[in-house]
């Protein structure tokens, strides 16, 4: 089964009061951007891509710009959900059928987590850290066409929807997200 890595960085970060966008913001000489691109990549799933949408991200992913897809986002305004659909819709015209997506703000999620999440079985899969959900998650195939278009949730409605097809995986690693300067400023 063919399974693609998204990492999902299409998002305005309006909390973050930096500047620069949170995504382009350093922990220890690396973006954020670039370093939760590093964990999925060293996860060798099948494809990667990337969804991009309210700042240009080219310079911060021009060393894996020859590695990755990237997926432009149009409607990333109207909440994560567009994101995700983006990610299956891109998916689905590349044969893949599954995909493991997380978000690029969440620079210590590692490598592991992506493999054990993408490795499980069911339709939808998704990681745990000392019980409690968060990302990255995989949708089969099978729930592509339950997902919602827009708002702010991605998978959450389908999985409080249907919980009897969730897969919990417990991974090991922070999803830990930087939203504010506050959140970066504990890791700088």
């Amino acid at each position: 089964m063919s399974t693609a890595g998204v990492l999902l960085a299409a998002g305005a970060g309006t909390r973050f009061t930096a500047s620069q966008h949170k995504l382009l913001a350093t922990i220890d000489g690396r973006s954020v951007v670039s370093r939760a691109l590093q964990s999925l990549f060293e996860a060798s799933l099948d494809a990667v891509a990337v969804v991009t949408g309210a700042v240009d991200l080219t310079g911060a992913l021009a060393d894996a710009r020859h590695k990755i897809a990237l997926i432009s986002n149009e409607r990333w305004a109207s909440g994560i959900a567009s994101s995700v659909r983006c990610a299956a819709g891109w998916a689905e015209r590349q044969g893949h059928e599954a995909v493991v997506v997380g978000l690029a703000d969440q620079p210590f999620v590692i490598s592991a987590a992506w493999r054990a999440v993408a490795a499980s079985a069911g339709p939808i899969a998704v990681a745990t850290y000392d019980g409690r959900r968060g990302n990255p998650v995989r949708l089969a195939r099978e729930v592509w066409p339950l997902l919602p278009h827009d708002g702010d949730e991605g998978a959450r409605t389908v999985m409080r929807r249907f919980p009897e097809i969730v897969v919990p995986v417990a991974c090991e690693g922070l999803p830990d997200d930087i939203d504010t300067v506050e959140d970066l400023s504990r890791w700088s």
